[in-house]
């Protein structure tokens, strides 16, 4: 995690000032989706947990699209209203929810009538993060089941976070997969950036399997030696991130088994797993990597799909 200097407080040796570019950056909020469900409510309660940590502010959004669309096609306008005031509820209960568990952040609503998919894309441009439920009522939380949270969470602009499993209770480990045909980088420096906020433990997993054509070649192959250069790779790959994180302990694991299931087992014991957005089978397409996607379904706590902004 970068040390910032504001102007005027000095330098040390070592630590550089911030750019206005940077500084304004540190200003993008948290922006949570919410629709009253319960669970929505913890992925309220996990963004502002993450507001604080990160000294962010947070802004809680809630769509009236669904709401509106389960409308008879001629509505009076006092039934209008009155799904606008249940949204504006909903968000003064989420809002007040969020300043009671960290009274310190600065938490603003925002209730929004547009597509659902269209507006959380709109937003990630200027925000730091997404967080969103894995299930609930409708609007932004039950998306993540079907197509359009998919789609947000390929096409957001930054940082995606799925809150679902165990979401609150402490592990002090952040899971991050990486594949190294792609370039782990990005998956790599935001699961380092959640370690240093959480002082936790980071564990880096490779999960790999001989193909049909492999197994049949295995006579020929000396596994041993593979799973070795493998593994070195490997801690080649998360060297750099362990020189400039020296503080955080890491520990690297590689696998001979499908990746998702290695990163779901993984994550029973996480407080967070790190998923690229993206893998080498899918990189021409616009759309979750298969591994991403089988993680978010499955995993057993709160999944990021990381981007660079």
């Amino acid at each position: 995690m970068r040390t910032e200097t504001l102007e005027g407080q000095g330098t040390s040796p070592g630590i550089r000032h911030s750019s206005a570019e940077e500084l304004s950056q540190m200003s993008d909020p948290i922006i949570v989706g919410t629709d009253a469900s319960a669970d929505a409510d913890r992925a309220v309660d996990w963004a502002a947990d993450e507001a604080a940590l990160r000294h962010r502010p947070l802004r809680i959004v809630h769509s009236l699209d669904a709401a509106r669309r389960e409308l008879p096609l001629v509505s009076s306008s006092q039934a209008a209203r009155a799904v606008s005031a249940a949204g504006k509820g909903i968000l003064d209960e989420a809002g007040h929810r969020a300043r009671e568990r960290h009274p310190g952040i600065d938490v603003t609503t925002e209730l929004i009538a547009e597509s659902t998919a269209a507006v959380l894309h709109d937003r990630s441009e200027d925000a730091f993060e997404l967080v969103v439920g894995h299930r609930g009522l409708g609007g932004f939380t039950s998306m993540m089941l079907g197509s359009t949270g998919l789609r947000v969470a390929a096409h957001a602009a930054c940082p995606v976070v799925i809150v679902r499993g165990d979401a609150l209770t402490r592990h002090d480990e952040i899971v991050v997969g990486i594949d190294l045909i792609g370039d782990p980088a990005v998956a790599l420096g935001y699961a380092f950036e959640a370690a240093a906020v959480r002082d936790a433990l980071v564990r880096v997993v490779h999960a790999w399997q001989m193909g049909a054509a492999l197994v049949d070649l295995k006579q020929a192959i000396d596994v041993s030696e593979a799973e070795e250069r493998t593994r070195s790779e490997v801690l080649q790959r998360v060297e750099p991130w362990r020189k400039e994180h020296p503080g955080i302990e890491v520990t690297e694991e590689v696998v001979r088994e499908h990746p998702v299931t290695a990163l779901t087992d993984a994550s029973r014991n996480a407080d967070l797993v790190v998923v690229g957005a993206l893998d080498h089978h899918w990189y021409k397409n616009p759309w979750l990597g298969s591994v991403s996607h089988g993680v978010i379904h499955h995993a057993h706590c709160p999944v990021a799909v990381a981007r660079a902004k």
